[in-house]
């Protein structure tokens, strides 16, 4: 299973294409609509939010709420292009001077000096049009699909924000259900379990609303009901958890990627970091703690998966960083765009589909389908044989 996305932040809309995803798969549109209305909340998110309502349209692969097997083709309208018509039209304007919203002064921490150099662009909208984190909500679409796809076997995933701007909560996943992380974290404006940080987190993010600053954090998602040996030791870009982790770091802003217990690992005795085996009758093997976060050797261990994600602070700040004009070479400050005072409630939200999307491509390549009776059929099978094992 595979897909790609196109678009810009400002342009017309999104698109997304998905292929491999088995036939008779029942598609509820209602769902994508929701995740892509969690993407859009979070306490700290600019006026762009407002702007838009985003809503998935469906042009090709499902007929009558079905998935066919064809390639399912997305789309969702940018209603900001309404003021965006003539910068971002593709036809050659009339007056090349009139209404471009050029930005020659790279944004520090952005794509945009990289992108010019390698594409040899003289004004950076050419690069942060695409590089924007506008694309996510093609990400979200594709990864809420999956996410149907992974209910039918009995998987879940839930995520919800450990960390931001320096403020850590520190309540314990241990005896809580998906269902009760889930409902705890959409109940909060900042995405936190704990109800005693959450007013000190808008306190901060206030603070640094008025000083032009931005804030970053830490995410967390888990994953409930993975069978166990999905990934591979076998070669290195088999790795599952590795390819996990190539995904996470490739949504914008992310900066570091930790399982389990991750870097915290690294001060610990091998007595007190690896997750002890046992064995009960009916029940097969298991582990009584998790520090590893779900994998071993690149592969599904069976228990949940638990991967966090350092989001660092949006670099499009109201009190710019110093940066050189492209056409001049003369110092300046760098250009300002529409942004957010931080991101790090949607990134959880982006990251809960993004793993949901790995872990569906991981299941069909572990148990190829081209039916969705023959994927269950598979999966019950497996489960049955693990436990006997």
């Amino acid at each position: 299973m595979r897909y790609l996305t196109a678009g810009e932040s400002h342009g017309p809309r999104l698109v997304a294409i998905v292929e491999g995803l088995p036939s008779h798969l029942n598609v509820d549109v209602k769902k994508i609509d929701e995740a892509l209305a969690r993407r859009q909340k979070g306490y700290g998110r600019g006026k762009r939010m407002m702007i838009e309502q985003d809503r998935v349209e469906i042009l090709s692969g499902v007929r009558h709420g079905y998935t066919t097997g064809a390639p399912i083709t997305f789309s969702v309208v940018n209603r900001d292009f309404q003021s965006w018509e003539k910068v971002m039209s593709v036809h050659p304007p009339e007056d090349p001077e009139a209404g471009q919203r050029r930005r020659t002064r790279p944004r520090p921490g952005h794509a945009d000096l990289s992108g010019a150099i390698k594409y040899a662009h003289r004004d950076v909208r050419d690069v942060l049009e695409r590089s924007s984190a506008r694309e996510t909500a093609m990400r979200v679409v594709v990864g809420a699909l999956a996410k149907q796809l992974l209910e039918t076997v009995g998987m879940d995933v839930v995520s919800h924000v450990r960390a931001l701007g320096g403020i850590v909560s520190s309540v314990s996943l241990e005896g809580l259900s998906p269902q009760e992380i889930r409902e705890r974290s959409e109940a909060s404006s900042v995405r936190v379990l704990d109800p005693d940080i959450e007013q000190a987190i808008i306190h901060k993010i206030d603070e640094a609303k008025q000083a032009g600053d931005t804030l970053g954090g830490i995410i967390e998602v888990i994953a409930y009901g993975v069978p166990v040996g999905l990934g591979s030791h076998v070669q290195w870009d088999r790795k599952l958890d590795a390819q996990i982790a190539q995904a996470l770091m490739s949504i914008q802003a992310i900066k570091g990627v930790a399982f389990g217990d991750g870097f915290e690992l690294a001060a610990c005795p091998g007595s007190e970091a690896h997750d002890a085996i046992f064995y009960e009758q009916g029940r097969g093997y298991y582990r009584q703690t998790n520090r590893a976060g779900g994998f071993e050797g690149g592969m599904t261990t069976g228990m949940p998966i638990v991967v966090q994600a350092v989001m660092k602070p949006i670099p499009t700040l109201y009190h710019p960083l110093p940066s050189v004009d492209l056409l001049t070479k003369e110092p300046g400050e760098a250009s300002v765009e529409r942004s957010d005072v931080t991101a790090v409630p949607a990134a959880a939200v982006v990251a809960e589909y993004v793993l949901a999307f790995e872990l569906a491509r991981a299941l069909l390549e572990t148990f190829p389908a081209d039916r969705l009776d023959q994927l269950v059929r598979y999966v019950e099978d497996h489960r049955r044989y693990t436990e006997m094992f």
